[in-house]
């Protein structure tokens, strides 16, 4: 009952001119709007709000009283109406199974999730792995019906095993690999002759970073202007440097440029940031780290109980 007359809402507030009263709001039916009319002669419907509104002290009070009455019913003529019109004209799929409701049963799929969250009473029932949806809903479901079933075929395993094998004879899976590859070493390519000061806090064109180990390592021309196409070696050598993501402290500590870097600055790779891009760095890096703690959280809990 509590997922069903949750529908019905109705807050005690005044009206504009100050005069008491109380709010309701339910999914339109005209049946329901008569028998509400016949029940409060004095609701008057509010566009401002978007709902009906009752004059009286106890207006909220008689409102959640005539809901408790009334409200059971009015779901059950709709159930049977929409039951009525399934007979009529059935939504067939093997998607889909009658039962005091209809049953939804897809492969798991975001999609099908976000349509039928949209749906009136639809709910997810853990019990049975499958969504339940009330006969009073079914024309909004099969108004969303097409995209649930489009959704669902897609996430059929054997459609996501073609779609992957797809990608990877795709001639850019092998780009994306190698890419995947290269940021896993957490190199960057730096100027033999300009190397960037370790433990601070620098800007590249890959973000805020900190160097923390210059390896010598030579980074091929190729390689970096196919994965560092903002740094120029000039007649130079590009030799790899170790870096990772500074953390909210540092970010926080660092000493901001006065202006822009320079052309020259740029083609380098690194240069010192200034304190707008120092600002967004430091937020993210905030939202990072709070993530980080609450997982932290979550995983001491859960060892906790067991």
């Amino acid at each position: 009952m509590a997922d069903e007359t949750e529908q019905f809402s109705a807050t005690q507030r005044e009206a504009g001119d100050g005069a008491p009263g109380a709010i309701a709001a339910f999914p339109y039916d005209r049946m329901t709007v008569e028998r509400f009319r016949a029940a409060f002669p004095r609701a008057r419907w509010r566009e401002d709000l978007g709902a009906w509104f009752v004059p009286g002290a106890t207006a909220a009070r008689r409102l959640n009283a005539w809901s408790s009455r009334e409200w059971t019913g009015v779901l059950a003529h709709a159930d049977d109406r929409g039951r009525d019109a399934f007979v009529f004209e059935p939504l067939v799929s093997r998607y889909l199974e009658v039962a005091d409701d209809l049953v939804v049963r897809t492969p798991y799929s975001r999609a099908v999730v976000a349509e039928l969250r949209q749906v009136p009473w639809a709910r997810w029932d853990p019990a049975s792995k499958a969504w339940r949806v009330p006969f009073r809903s079914l024309e909004e479901l099969r108004r969303r019906w097409p995209a649930i079933e489009d959704a669902a075929r897609r996430a059929e395993p054997e459609e996501r095993r073609k779609r992957e094998a797809s990608r990877r004879a795709a001639p850019e899976h092998a780009d994306r690999l190698a890419e995947a590859a290269e940021r896993r070493r957490n190199r960057y390519p730096v100027p033999e002759d300009a190397l960037p000061p370790l433990g601070r806090v620098l800007q590249t064109h890959a973000g805020c970073v900190v160097f923390e180990v210059v390896t010598g390592e030579v980074v091929e021309p190729e390689v970096a202007a196919r994965f560092y196409p903002g740094v120029a070696a000039g007649a130079g050598t590009l030799v790899g440097a170790i870096r990772r993501r500074p953390t909210h402290d540092e970010l926080v500590r660092a000493w901001p440029a006065r202006e822009e870097a320079g052309p020259a600055e740029t083609e380098r790779g690194w240069w010192q940031p200034t304190i707008k891009v120092l600002r967004e760095e430091r937020r993210r890096a905030a939202s990072t780290e709070r993530a980080r703690a609450t997982r932290r959280s979550a995983q001491r809990g859960s060892h906790a109980v067991t």
